[in-house]
C-alpha cells in the first residue's frame, strides 16, 4: 500500500514501525495521521487502470480517475505526488493480480511439455486482465511522448514475465530434457510474442495458444534420446 506523502508525526511513524512487525507489511498514514482505505486505493487504482485503456496514458487525468473512483483528488494526492506514480502502481497491481490467478504449480516438477506449455500460458498479457492488449498498445504508443513509461512497463510488467519463462526453460537443461545450446533469451521473446501476432491477426481462438506453440517448439529443443 502506498504511504502517504506528508510527513507523519513521530507518534505515528512509531505506530507504523510496530504495526510493520507484527503484521509484516507497511501502514499507510495520511497527513493527518489516520490510516487510508485500503479499499479507496483499490478504487482508485482499478479506475486508473481502466481509463489507461480507455483514453490511454496521455489524455488520462487524475480528475477523471478521481471521479470515476468517487474521491476527489486531493485523496489521490495524498498517496501518490502524480499520475506516473499512480500508473506504475496500476501496472504491479495488475501484476500481482495475474500471479494470484495462477494455478499452484511447482512447474519446474511437471513433466517437461506440461511444465513448458504452463510457462508459455504465463507470459500472456491477458492471462488476468481481458484489456491487457489495448493497455499494452497504449503504453507504446506514449513512447516518443513518454519514454520512461515504457521503460518501466519493460521493467515491472515484461521482463518478470520472461524471467520466469526462461527460468522454467533453465531447469529443463538442467534435467537433461531440453539441449543446452538453446537460446532461452531469444525462445522468450518468440513465445511472448506469439500472443501479440495472435492478437494482430485475431485469431479467433488464443486459449490453446500455448498448447499450440509448443507443439511447434518442442521438437527443436528437446534432447533426442
Amino acid at each position: 500500500m502506498k504511504a502517504a506523502r506528508g510527513v507523519p508525526d513521530n507518534q505515528a511513524m512509531t505506530d507504523s514501525r510496530k504495526a510493520d512487525s507484527v503484521a509484516g507489511e507497511a501502514v499507510a498514514v495520511s497527513r493527518g495521521g489516520r490510516p487510508l482505505d485500503p479499499g479507496r486505493d483499490e478504487a482508485i487504482i482499478t479506475a486508473a487502470r481502466r481509463r489507461l485503456v480507455l483514453d490511454g496514458y496521455s489524455k488520462m487525468t487524475i480528475g477523471d480517475i478521481a471521479s470515476d473512483a468517487g474521491v476527489s483528488r486531493p485523496t489521490i494526492y495524498r498517496r501518490w505526488p502524480g499520475k506516473l506514480q499512480l500508473t506504475i502502481e496500476a501496472i504491479d497491481y495488475g501484476l500481482r493480480a495475474q500471479r494470484d490467478t495462477y494455478p499452484d504449480l511447482r512447474l519446474e516438477e511437471l513433466p517437461a511439455l506440461e511444465a513448458l506449455t504452463e510457462a508459455v500460458r504465463r507470459l500472456d498479457p491477458c492471462y488476468f486482465n481481458p484489456d491487457a492488449m489495448v493497455l499494452m498498445g497504449n503504453f507504446m504508443s506514449e513512447t516518443m511522448r513518454t519514454p520512461e513509461l515504457l521503460a518501466i512497463v519493460l521493467e515491472h510488467a515484461v521482463e518478470p514475465r520472461l524471467r520466469q519463462f526462461e527460468g522454467v526453460l533453465a531447469e529443463l537443461q538442467e534435467r537433461g530434457e531440453v539441449r543446452p545450446d538453446i537460446d532461452r533469451h531469444t525462445i522468450a521473446t518468440l513465445c511472448f510474442g506469439s500472443y501479440f501476432a495472435a492478437f494482430l491477426r485475431a485469431e479467433p481462438d488464443r486459449k490453446g495458444l500455448a498448447e499450440q506453440v509448443v507443439a511447434v517448439l518442442w521438437p527443436g529443443i528437446a534432447v533426442q534420446c
